[in-house]
């Protein structure tokens, strides 16, 4: 089996930035610049989920226009207007914002959804082949198994939303106020990425990208370390 196949790049690309950042931003004294370069991390990540994605369609881009979208549209509702997340204000580490959200929040809910949305076709994927071979499978399998996916997909993106926030708000990614994280924000990070799992389940493009899986299991190990270490 080749080693410098993309998967195998992609995953070295990502554990390098991530491995290097958490040493950068734990162990050195140049914190700042590391924390400063977040947006250049989160632009190769998605460039690479790219790079590795199965037979790229129109779908697939339009998935990505679409998340990027509505992600950038619940926070400019939520930082203006306090209706959605909380009470919150982004910093300058993320780069240019609109109406006084950075851009790259709508990649960064690309990046997050699609993974879950990767890790959650491969389990059911698995759990539908074992029901098959059960000889238990009847009509409403099929449907259950498209709810199943979206649900659960959406609880792994609150669950790292959960793991991330303390740590982005030590970094000056975002602040909330008076410092404390609302439920509510949870709450809206399970339907709003429901929403876009539910879009994502609907198009036609392949979501069996085994570098979504390592990306996201990086990501939270680097979040877990943060949290647990800064």
């Amino acid at each position: 089996m080749p080693l410098l196949t993309k998967k195998n790049i992609a995953i070295f690309i990502a554990l390098l930035f991530h491995v290097s950042g958490a040493i950068g931003i734990l162990f050195t004294p140049y914190k700042d610049w590391f924390v400063q370069n977040t947006s250049l991390n989160l632009i190769l990540m998605a460039g690479l989920l790219i790079y590795t994605q199965p037979k790229i369609n129109i779908y697939f881009l339009l998935f990505f226009v679409i998340a990027f979208s509505i992600g950038l549209l619940v926070e400019i509702i939520g930082v203006n207007t306090g209706i959605l997340f909380g009470s919150y204000s982004y910093g300058n580490v993320m780069g240019v914002k609109i109406y006084n959200v950075p851009l790259l929040v709508g990649v960064q809910w690309f990046v997050i959804v699609y993974c879950c949305g990767v890790i959650m076709q491969y389990v059911n994927n698995w759990a539908y082949q074992k029901i098959i071979d059960l000889g238990i499978e009847d009509h409403k399998t099929q449907k259950v198994k498209s709810i199943s996916l979206i649900i659960d997909a959406a609880l792994l993106a609150t669950l790292f939303d959960f793991i991330m926030e303390p740590v982005a708000q030590q970094l000056g990614f975002w602040q909330w106020k008076n410092n404390e994280i609302p439920f509510f924000n949870y709450t809206c990070w399970f339907f709003v990425s429901g929403l876009l799992l539910l879009i994502l389940n609907k198009l036609p493009f392949n979501k069996l990208n085994p570098f979504a899986i390592h990306l996201f299991i990086i990501q939270l190990l680097f979040f877990i370390a943060l949290r647990i270490y800064l």
